[in-house]
């Protein structure tokens, strides 16, 4: 029995119908299999830098430093089918349930960790770490390495660890930081960097979107946050926000795109909200017209696809990122000072983006939008709605940031951004419901 009675329409990014009539609950991370087998991979994928592994040990770079005198020149590429076989066994539960994906003619590798490894751990450590392990003993034997000279194997692959609570500079690396840097309950899903969800989705500002929103959703789901008549809201924002439902925010960003401002794209959004019957005339104030809806979520959802579009529009004009804090800001106050009705997360959106543009680039300066997550104490407090529309600012950005996601996600793009479900989660979300 459907749990909710409303449906929406899924389009994909470029403006096609994909499938009509869904279901709300159709498109939940607790019940689409696109987005259940997206969190899943999310968990048990581990990509392995083979070939770095090989050029940093022969100059002798290991963890973030350079040891001179502890070189090792191993022919890794060489004997790469072996070492890949070996790490395959190793990391197998039932035999053949280790599932690598190679890249670059193998420099690159993508390890599917098997399920029952994660179901038998209390987090998902357990990936990163049989397969970092792995990685270590397949090479210490497949060139017979001494003790002396192990150890250097062993930091290649896991970096700083356990001198640095994470694996600083490891050339074995998860999407997914360590559980120690989640900053509460639930925050797992939502401590991936931008830059990391830009280049798995190949610089597609509206697939980035909706990898991010899924990711975030996910975690307000898991931390809690769309239990009872709460859930309803957080599948709205989702939906129309990061999964364009019903075209909306692609036909906002082809109304305003060539000539548009945040300020059009604000009349846009509630001419169609007036349109769909989303918001409707109230009292008058003098000069002034509020409005009222009697569906604060649906009116939320329209205002998070709006602040989607705003983004896309303005950051897309500019080709930069860094606009990103700003078009969050003022998009919901002009929308609040045009409707009377609440902005984007009924304000937080708001309050994330003072702090945001302080952090990201103003006077503090700490480091460019896309290295921000959903995480971070500054982007936390939106409930999954801002740091989708910072992927999209991120995606569209043409240079301006100091950390451009090609270099500080490259590998991201090279294994995670070749698999569908990762790179077109609009269509595969689509073929889920």
């Amino acid at each position: 029995m459907a749990k909710y009675t409303e449906t929406i329409d899924l389009y994909d990014d470029a403006g096609k119908l994909l499938k009509s009539g869904v279901t709300l609950e159709k498109i939940s991370p607790l019940v689409n299999p696109a987005t259940k087998k997206l969190i899943d991979l999310t968990k048990r994928t581990i990509a392995v830098q083979l070939g770095k592994i090989e050029s940093e040990l022969k100059v002798g770079k290991v963890g973030k430093g350079q040891i001179l005198g502890r070189e090792l020149n191993l022919d890794i590429m060489g004997n790469k089918d072996a070492i890949i076989a070996k790490i395959k066994d190793m990391v197998d539960v039932e035999g053949g349930d280790t599932v690598v994906h190679e890249f670059s003619g193998g420099k690159l590798l993508l390890v599917e960790v098997p399920k029952a490894r994660i179901d038998a751990a209390a987090t998902y450590d357990a990936a990163i770490t049989s397969v970092a392990a792995a990685t270590t003993y397949s090479i210490i034997d497949q060139f017979n390495i001494d003790a002396f000279n192990g150890s250097m194997v062993k930091a290649a692959a896991w970096g700083g660890y356990p001198h640095t609570m994470d694996l600083e500079g490891a050339l074995v690396s998860s999407v997914l930081t360590i559980p120690q840097n989640n900053e509460g309950l639930g925050y797992a899903l939502r401590n991936i960097p931008v830059n990391h969800v830009v280049m798995m989705t190949n610089r597609n500002a509206m697939q980035g979107a909706a990898l991010s929103s899924t990711l975030e959703q996910a975690g307000e789901f898991e931390m809690g946050a769309a239990i009872g008549p709460f859930e309803r809201a957080q599948l709205l924002a989702y939906a129309y926000q990061g999964l364009n439902a019903n075209n909306l925010v692609y036909d906002l960003v082809k109304a305003n795109g060539a000539t548009g401002t945040i300020g059009t794209v604000v009349q846009s959004l509630v001419e169609r909200a007036i349109e769909d019957k989303v918001i409707m005339p109230g009292k008058k104030g003098g000069y002034f017209q509020f409005y009222d809806t009697k569906d604060p979520m649906l009116w939320n959802a329209y205002a998070a696809a709006g602040t989607m579009a705003a983004t896309m529009v303005n950051c897309g004009a500019g080709r930069f990122a860094q606009a990103v804090s700003s078009t969050l800001l003022y998009f919901n106050d002009l929308l609040e000072h045009e409707t009377g009705l609440p902005g984007c997360d009924y304000g937080r959106v708001m309050g994330v983006a003072v702090g945001f543009s302080f952090f990201s680039h103003s006077i503090y300066g700490g480091g460019g939008p896309g290295v921000f997550n959903g995480n971070h104490v500054v982007t936390r407090h939106a409930a999954g709605v801002a740091i989708p529309c910072v992927v999209a600012a991120a995606a569209l950005d043409a240079g301006t940031q100091m950390f451009s996601p090609e270099s500080t996600s490259k590998v991201y793009g090279d294994t995670y951004g070749k698999i569908d479900v990762f790179a077109k989660p609009i269509q595969e979300i689509a073929k889920g419901v």
